[in-house]
């Protein structure tokens, strides 16, 4: 089955949660822990990406050892076109729309495709917006965060990316954010757009996952927490069920 298939079964299913591991935060050893702790906490993915200092050889063998312990997907969600890696089941093969930068919306995309064919990569095309704050991925992406305030250019950006045939939204308050992507800008996209809406940043108590859940998100990403906390498994435990109740 292709990834973007077990992806839209799952959605169809019900809620989704995906858990980002970067490769540059710990050794690969520890990566594969980590997915591992993920996975028996009832993760669907992995994500693996998010740092600028990524190389291609830290992305490989971080890959590869978290290949050895889980089976569920291993997608790249990548930060340029150098982390490219065979390991891999697929990648998130995204254009950072609200970008001031074209190297972001589609420079990167044309430096990456010939490899992603050759490397035989699942790309899955996805429309990547930032929502203010935006933290560090909004300052490297040289975005222009959508206003907390303002659903309905979330809702404009999100329905554009859906007509350009992207198959999957997502709306990214970045990592380490005060607070998730507002519940009612989540619930205006979700009412308009088609394809499977994906929601990240901010998101590290169980009521907040929850909100979020409610009010639309059919995937949830999460990171920061599979950094800070020690009992990886009981904390992400915890938080999932809360999506998925």
């Amino acid at each position: 089955m292709k990834v973007m298939e077990y992806i839209e079964q799952h959605v169809k299913d019900g809620k989704m949660h995906m858990t980002l591991i970067d490769p540059d935060d710990q050794t690969p050893e520890t990566a594969g822990e980590v997915a591992k702790a993920a996975k028996s906490a009832g993760t669907d993915a992995i994500m693996i990406g998010g740092s600028t200092g990524i190389t291609k050889e830290l992305m490989d063998n971080t890959i590869r050892e978290i290949k050895k312990v889980v089976e569920i997907p291993v997608i790249i969600f990548p930060n340029s076109a150098h982390v490219l890696s065979p390991y891999a089941d697929a990648l998130y093969f995204m254009s950072l729309l609200n970008s001031r930068d074209v190297d972001m919306i589609i420079g990167q995309q044309v430096k990456g495709a010939i490899y992603v064919k050759k490397l035989g990569l699942e790309p899955i095309p996805m429309g990547y917006i930032i929502v203010e704050p935006g933290m560090t991925v909004g300052r490297v992406g040289k975005a222009v965060p959508i206003p907390r305030k303002n659903p309905e250019l979330a809702v404009a950006y999100s329905l554009a990316a859906q007509y350009l045939g992207m198959r999957m939204v997502y709306l990214e308050a970045g990592s380490g954010a005060p607070e998730p992507v507002p519940a009612d800008m989540v619930s205006a996209v979700r009412k308009e757009i088609s394809v499977p809406l994906v929601v990240g940043g901010g998101i590290r108590t169980p009521e907040k996952a929850r909100s979020i859940a409610k009010a639309g998100a059919d995937i949830i990403v999460t990171g920061t927490i599979v950094e800070i906390e020690r009992d990886i498994e009981s904390k992400l435990s915890e938080l999932i069920n809360a999506i998925k109740s």
